[in-house]
């Protein structure tokens, strides 16, 4: 049975099925646990959490605490208050998200990366450990980064792809769960694909816990036999899920397959375009864009257009090229935050899509190449009919010296987590 209590009330044994805030605000990344640990106790006693949801078929019991745990008559007192609610009224309720800016929903977006590399570490953590998972656990994750997605689609995109080379392994997966989400919208997949699609995401590469960080980080190029090592991870990963519980066929097969071509060169199994499932191509197109725009220890990420481009180049071979097209969509050509100049000899940075065309995006522009410095910011949305400017080129930020690009297109300064 499910029981609300009072926060006061809580007692080590008793087993957490909600605590009485939103996923974000709370200091836990798992939404329901078993309370065993005295500081995990007073993390939450210290916390602005005024009451607690228990699960008593899983833990303790208020009534089943001893008096010793219970404390005195105002504990006791409380007890007797407690209120028990069945599963179906503990349900939740469907959220709507109202669409936002890129500048409005980024310091939200930068909250959801910091939580949502806390959560990640924790959970790859404690596969690499060999504790089994529970998808379960992940669910408010991939319904935070939905929903920052559904409110604009390029925020919390754009951000997690400024991971430093540290964060790759957890962050790589945030951002292919805010990708796929993005691109399962954009294919018109409907609410219970796109959830399926953002866990596959996250979840995909969870294999690579088995490798031994000694390679999973190494600065160098990998030999034969390391290589090896790596290309088990979508088995392995594939076996760590059939291991846990609440795992879909979904995750299954984005985990096995997201290295699969649609010429039949890819692994673990060599598929062609007909034996690869919708979700496995999103997957290999989302893991493949984020992996190259990212910085790794070996190498820095190239620009987000070049990446299409190159991209664009690698399709026949590699990727479906209807969900190659509909990824371009949901990007963009000139994803948020490329550096472009236009025709008027002025660096811009892209801050928006358009709905006209993918060709001209709405711009910040900053500086003069003919002054060669910075000029007084200029908003310009080059899909309205009149504007005589264009882009003529994409540019790389260090050939400038432009250090705050993010903070050009965001507004937000301090992205780290």
């Amino acid at each position: 049975m499910i029981k609300r209590i009072a926060v006061e009330q809580l007692r080590l044994g008793m087993f957490i099925h909600e605590l009485g805030c939103a996923w974000m605000d709370h200091p836990f990344w798992r939404k329901t646990f078993l309370l065993d640990e005295p500081k995990d106790l007073q993390i939450i006693l210290s916390a602005q959490i005024k009451w607690i949801k228990i699960d008593t078929a899983q833990g303790l019991d208020v009534a089943n605490a001893s008096v010793a745990d219970v404390g005195g008559d105002e504990d006791r007192e409380s007890v007797t208050e407690t209120v028990a609610i069945t599963p179906a009224q503990d349900a939740p309720v469907a959220k709507t998200a109202q669409r936002r800016s890129v500048s409005q929903e980024a310091a939200q977006a930068v909250k959801i990366c910091a939580k949502s590399k806390q959560a990640v570490a924790s959970m790859f953590g404690e596969a690499r450990m060999g504790r089994a998972l529970n998808c379960d656990d992940a669910l408010p994750l991939v319904e935070e980064i939905s929903n920052s997605v559904l409110r604009n689609p390029d925020a919390l995109i754009s951000l997690a792809r400024l991971k430093n080379k540290d964060d790759y392994t957890y962050m790589h997966s945030v951002a292919v769960c805010a990708l796929m989400v993005a691109l399962a919208r954009r294919l018109g997949l409907n609410e219970a694909q796109t959830r399926e699609a953002g866990l596959a995401g996250l979840l995909h590469d969870i294999g690579k816990m088995m490798i031994p960080m000694e390679i999973l980080d190494k600065p160098g190029k990998l030999t034969d036999a390391e290589f090896a090592i790596v290309k088990n991870h979508p088995s392995e990963g594939h076996k760590m899920l059939l291991e846990g519980s609440g795992v879909g066929e979904v995750a299954l097969d984005v985990c096995l397959h997201h290295h699969e071509k649609v010429d039949g060169t890819g692994y673990p199994e060599h598929l062609g375009d007909q034996q690869i499932s919708l979700y496995a191509k999103m997957g290999a197109v989302c893991d493949v864009y984020d992996a190259i725009t990212s910085n790794r220890p070996y190498k820095s990420g190239w620009e987000p257009a070049e990446s299409l481009r190159r991209m664009a180049e690698w399709r026949n071979g590699h990727f479906d090229q209807r969900i190659f097209e509909a990824f371009v969509r949901s990007v963009g050509i000139y994803p948020i935050g490329s550096l472009v100049q236009l025709k008027s000899g002025c660096l811009a940075v892209v801050i928006a899509q358009t709905t006209n065309s993918l060709l001209t995006p709405m711009v910040k522009i900053f500086f003069s190449t003919r002054a060669n410095c910075r000029i007084q910011h200029e908003i310009v949305d080059l899909s309205l009919a009149g504007c005589q400017d264009r882009i003529t080129s994409f540019e790389d930020p260090a050939k400038w010296g432009i250090t705050d690009i993010h903070e050009l297109w965001s507004g937000v300064a301090d992205t780290s987590w």
